[in-house]
């Protein structure tokens, strides 16, 4: 018992030896204000580094997304249909389809479809 306490003391040392070396080792002094900007074939940049976000298109990647889970989920549905009561079986997936059709119908309704808008 006191060989496995000793080995992890030594490795706690050790690996705390490496992370402070590691630490004073690795930090940069010199902060020099032409390091930091963008580089652009030796000339300032025109514009900005960081480009505009999105929002349209970040909206409809996360509503593909969820779509895209609910459709994964919805696949299990025809393997259970043998191992399941079919009224459960219908019920559970009519109530899930039509989740599925009025969060669509939401979405649709609040014009987060609409890409030309």
């Amino acid at each position: 018992m006191f060989l496995i306490f000793l080995m992890a003391f030594i490795l706690v040392v050790i690996t705390s030896v490496v992370m402070a070396l590691a630490s004073l080792l690795s930090k940069k002094d010199i902060n020099d204000r032409e390091k930091s900007t963008p580089f652009e074939c030796g000339f300032d940049p025109k514009s900005s580094a960081r480009l505009p976000f999105s929002l349209r298109f970040f909206l409809i990647a996360v509503i593909f997304l969820i779509f895209d889970v609910e459709i994964a989920l919805l696949l299990p549905l025809a393997i259970i249909l043998n191992f399941t009561p079919s009224l459960w079986w219908f019920y559970t997936a009519v109530t899930f389809l039509v989740i599925l059709l009025v969060g669509l119908y939401h979405e649709w309704s609040q014009g987060a479809l609409n890409w030309a808008n």
